[in-house]
């Protein structure tokens, strides 16, 4: 049995009413609130067809309806369009931004509050990872005797830095060769680009320094390999009070969850462009039956990127969540494109 636009219609009418009040739903309260065109009878004929096609779920006998998994499954990749934020929401993430936008880490934190300030769930945004970008600038600056620093800027505009012991015998003048024998030949490459010739060109240029310059390329190797990611988590009151979450049990379980980092940190990797709206079941985790997570990959700096999402019910306001996602995230590159470059 196929679904048909009728009940197509029923289907959608039967999740806004669950989504809004979160008690299950009766052919007469759809009759009267969604104005159809056809009978309570009709109606209740139809979800009973949507139940046994799997796509609504009766929670006990002589109860009404509620969505099951694959009903909400349907519901989004069919029936929703997200709904844009209003004024007053544009209005005050700007706000925000505007506020908050000198340093990276402060930015992130701020999306975190917001998003889960208007959407009233759980948000988590995981640091920036980079890929590896290429190397820029090397520089050894003398410090202190027998100590230098290492500088080994990277794109974009990544600066690591490393203070060295240096063998004896070697001058600030020696920094400042092989500073430069570096520059010359490295910059712009990723060291994993850089062809074994070269790197022998580098060691006959620099063979009195040949130790201090192993260890340079180590260092610079280190700066090539992307930082841990970390993940900001705001908003737990929030998805605490859905009503899903009353019991002990529901809210150790989810607590759990919450503290679990690496778990929280897998569950926003394989993130496509655009969203990415997961349910219940499709996570493969006990742990987070019984939930979703609407996530967005964000991106700035020719190549940096982060994840937003928002962890909340299966009883979702999926259209709201995904509407304040997607203009978060195009936001959230922008200002952290204009952070980067200014």
């Amino acid at each position: 049995m196929t679904i048909d636009e009728r009940k197509k219609k029923i289907l959608w009418a039967v999740i806004q009413d669950y989504i809004a009040t979160a008690e299950p739903v009766g052919s007469r309260t759809i009759a009267r609130k969604y104005n159809l065109g056809i009978s309570p009878a009709t109606i209740r004929n139809e979800m009973a067809d949507l139940d046994e096609l799997g796509y609504l779920e009766q929670p006990y006998t002589s109860a009404g309806r509620i969505p099951s998994e694959q009903g909400y499954r349907y519901y989004v990749d069919h029936l929703m369009q997200p709904e844009a934020p209003g004024e007053e929401e544009k209005q005050l993430i700007s706000a925000n931004y505007q506020a908050k936008v000198k340093s990276i880490s402060e930015v992130i934190e701020c999306t975190g509050q917001l998003l889960s300030q208007l959407t009233n769930y759980a948000a988590l945004v995981s640091t920036p990872r980079s890929s590896p970008g290429p190397i820029r600038h090397v520089q050894l600056v003398a410090l202190e005797a027998g100590k230098a620093m290492v500088l080994v800027v990277t794109e974009p505009e990544k600066v690591h830095a490393r203070i060295i012991d240096l063998p004896e015998n070697v001058s600030p003048e020696d920094l400042d060769t092989i500073s430069g024998v570096l520059n010359a030949k490295i910059k712009g490459h990723k060291l994993a680009d850089i062809k074994i010739t070269l790197i022998r060109e580098i060691y006959m240029e620099l063979l009195r320094f040949k130790a201090l310059v192993e260890y340079i390329m180590e260092l610079i190797e280190d700066s090539e390999t992307s930082e841990e990611e970390k993940i900001y988590l705001g908003g737990v009151i929030n998805i605490l009070n859905q009503p899903e979450f009353r019991s002990a049990e529901k809210v150790k379980t989810l607590l759990s969850l919450l503290e679990q980092e690496e778990l929280l940190s897998s569950l926003l990797t394989d993130q496509d462009e655009g969203i990415t709206i997961r349910i219940g079941d499709e996570f493969k985790c006990d742990i987070i039956r019984g939930c979703s997570l609407v996530s967005s990959k964000y991106i700035f700096g020719g190549g940096v990127e982060g994840t937003l999402a928002v962890l909340g019910p299966s009883r979702m306001q999926y259209a709201r969540v995904t509407g304040l996602l997607e203009y978060l995230t195009w936001n959230l590159s922008q200002v952290l494109d204009k952070l980067l470059y200014k």
